[in-house]
């Protein structure tokens, strides 16, 4: 969306790669610094798994930075792998209750012979002594960091009461230089980076597919804006949207049959739907405006925009079944980039407020607006999984960063890593 963006460099070069994920070792993976606190925090031990040394996989460390990192868990260090006890009644669980553990979390790691990897882990309750959770994970080594993040979101489930968040992907933008881009796909903190498309031209607008298995994305490639489809497994694409003028901002219907794309093909940027493999194009919005970065509610009843009809940029929404756009936005002169969380309860967009670009959340029960972000160069926030974090591009010192941040805005993060990185979009928990 050039038109209201607040900041967006284009350089328009030569050449794209895309393919099935390519493992980019010489790359830094996401750095990630915790930069606000979350309210009462639940003492944990994560002991590290029996078999890490062995194998060189430290699930325990993973497990760890994803709880921490959630805001709601005070991690109690457990030192370096111990000798072997009884995990389902492991010897040390009195030891940490005394030294202020509410939780303890003890595993096992092996490679089994066929060169798979097996993850053992249970959750005990160092007040009660009761076993809490348990569970058995066998994968290829493709997924055994996967493995870590499903453990996790099982701990933080049972503890917390909230739904998963860690066994899921981010897709990225990351410019390396001048005229280099990368459509980077990587673990929900940063690891296990890959590039799903290497170009010399722009790529913005990446989106998941509700299932985790497409994204589409915009490209400039051929020297003008074009939608693609790409399949993550195979690395196969298709260009949906190729018409003149700007084709831009896909979204996919949460059932994943229809996307929302804007398009200028007939004059001024209008909002379009279309089947998600291309065919059956249909306009959506009719207005002298500009109406354009569409997304789907989660009921699938409604299509949030940006619209400036009014005259300065706000968000709307259209009902699919027939009817007018009603604007959703009035606590800020300039408000764009709308995205609604998967539970529906959540409005974020990008507020403009005294020449700053903040991300705001918006209740759509109580209609009450969060400020949630103290950056001020905000862009594209997506929510997580469960609806109670972000994730938001920014930048600091001249350089696109990622951050994420609670709904309340009580806890957020940062996340750099090589290059200039922008156009996050969090995808769904992984089957």
């Amino acid at each position: 969306m050039t038109n209201f963006n607040p900041s967006r460099r284009r350089v328009l070069c030569a050449g794209v790669l895309a393919g099935a994920f390519t493992a980019c070792p010489a790359l830094a993976e996401l750095q990630v610094s915790i930069t606000g606190v979350g309210a009462n925090q639940l003492p944990i031990a994560v002991k590290v798994f029996e078999g890490s040394g062995a194998t060189g996989f430290d699930a325990a460390a993973v497990i760890g930075a994803d709880l921490e990192r959630s805001g709601a868990f005070r991690l109690i260090p457990t030192g370096a792998e111990g000798e072997p006890e009884n995990l389902e009644k492991p010897a040390s669980l009195e030891a940490f209750g005394k030294l202020g553990a509410n939780a303890l979390a003890v595993g096992r790691v092996s490679r089994l012979p066929d060169g798979r990897w097996e993850l053992t882990y249970y959750l005990h309750n160092t007040v009660t002594g009761a076993l809490t959770d348990s569970a058995v994970f066998t994968t290829s080594g493709n997924d055994v960091r996967m493995c870590a993040h499903r453990i996790a979101d099982r701990i933080y489930t049972n503890l917390t009461g909230e739904g998963p968040i860690f066994a899921s992907k981010l897709v990225y933008v990351a410019q390396l230089a001048r005229n280099r881009y990368e459509l980077v796909i990587s673990d929900s903190d940063g690891g296990n980076r890959q590039a799903a498309l290497q170009s010399h031209e722009p790529i913005i607008s990446p989106v998941w597919s509700p299932d985790g298995k497409k994204i589409s994305y915009v490209s400039f490639e051929d020297r003008k804006p074009i939608i693609y489809v790409q399949e993550l497994a195979t690395g196969a694409r298709h260009a949906i949207c190729a018409f003149r003028g700007n084709n831009s901002a896909p979204a996919f219907s949460a059932d994943g049959g229809t996307l929302a794309v804007a398009l200028s093909r007939d004059g001024l940027t209008q909002i379009y739907l279309m089947n998600a493999n291309g065919t059956g194009l249909r306009r959506f919005t009719k207005s002298y405006g500009i109406d354009t970065e569409p997304c789907f509610s989660a009921d699938g009843q409604w299509v949030y925009f940006t619209s400036d009809r009014g005259g300065a940029p706000q968000i709307y929404r259209q009902p699919l079944a027939g009817g007018p756009a009603e604007r959703v936005t009035f606590g800020s002169s300039y408000a764009i980039s709308p995205t609604v969380s998967r539970d529906g309860r959540y409005l974020s967009y990008i507020s403009r407020i005294d020449g700053r670009f903040r991300t705001a959340v918006m209740d759509l029960t109580t209609g009450q607006n969060t400020l949630v972000t103290t950056t001020d160069r905000d862009e594209s926030p997506s929510f997580a999984p469960n609806g109670r974090f972000l994730v938001y591009a920014t930048e600091v010192n001249g350089r696109g960063v990622l951050g994420t941040a609670s709904v309340d805005g009580r806890l957020s993060t940062r996340l750099t890593g090589l290059g200039d990185i922008r156009e996050p979009c969090w995808g769904p928990i992984l089957p």
